[in-house]
């Protein structure tokens, strides 16, 4: 079971909760003794940078994207 630490703890302390963090431990904030908030680690692919061009050939864009919407401005207008 994890300890629940309260923020001026981990003010006091940040560096020893980050190095447990790091090595993949998870920290509960805690109010008046109840867990409120959990520092995780990040998963590896969150931390992986992104690779250009990663959605060519995915996505989908219609010819006619930048014509106007007649249909909209008529609809405005009436209003």
């Amino acid at each position: 079971m994890s300890t629940v630490i309260n923020v001026h703890d981990l003010k006091t302390n940040y560096s020893r909760y980050l190095e447990q963090v790091i090595a993949g431990n998870e920290v509960l904030l805690g109010k008046h003794g109840k867990p409120v908030a959990k520092i995780v680690p990040l998963s590896e692919s969150a931390t992986e940078p992104r690779k250009l061009g990663m959605l060519k050939g995915k996505l989908r864009m219609s010819d006619n994207f930048d014509e106007p919407m007649m249909e909209l401005w008529d609809t405005i207008a009436d209003k």
